[in-house]
């Protein structure tokens, strides 16, 4: 993305304006539901990994008892935050609660595609004839929109 192709952009009003074109849309039109199913299904899911990160690596007891606490909590914010993208999904202008929704939603798909593909700081760019060449450009592309929507949410 370059510095002239904004995706959110904060407006004098103080919402937001989404320019988002219709294919990136229907992408996370997409991928939404498939998240919400997963938050919906098991939360011990491998894939879920990332977004309930192990509390006390050194003590399994007391990260039984940490996540029997927040867990349900997090994953009720967590498909908020998916709904709230979900119904918003064709705006053109968003309040600022509903681009934090936004931004929870697609880190969140960011986090469990990254999961997936086993992403990590020491992972290099995948050659184009990869089988999952197409997954690790989606993975970039929501780092994308997660940096402009932060950057909006900033500035």
């Amino acid at each position: 993305m370059t510095d002239w192709q904004r995706w959110v952009e904060r407006t004098s009003a103080g919402d937001f304006e989404l320019a988002l074109p219709a294919e990136e849309r229907a992408v996370l039109g997409a991928l939404a539901p498939q998240l919400r199913a997963l938050l919906d299904g098991d939360l011990a899911d491998p894939g879920l990994r990332r977004l309930f990160p192990t509390a006390y690596a050194e003590d399994a007891e007391r990260d039984r008892e940490y996540h029997a606490l927040v867990r349900d909590d997090l994953a009720d914010r967590r498909r908020a935050s998916v709904d709230t993208l979900l119904a918003t999904l064709d705006a053109t202008r968003l309040t600022e609660q509903q681009l934090t929704a936004w931004m929870g939603a697609v880190n969140d798909l960011r986090l469990v595609l990254g999961t997936r593909l086993d992403v990590s700081e020491d992972t290099e760019l995948v050659d184009s004839d990869d089988p999952d060449a197409a997954l690790h450009a989606l993975y970039a592309h929501l780092g994308y929109l997660l940096e402009d929507i932060l950057d909006a949410l900033a500035g």
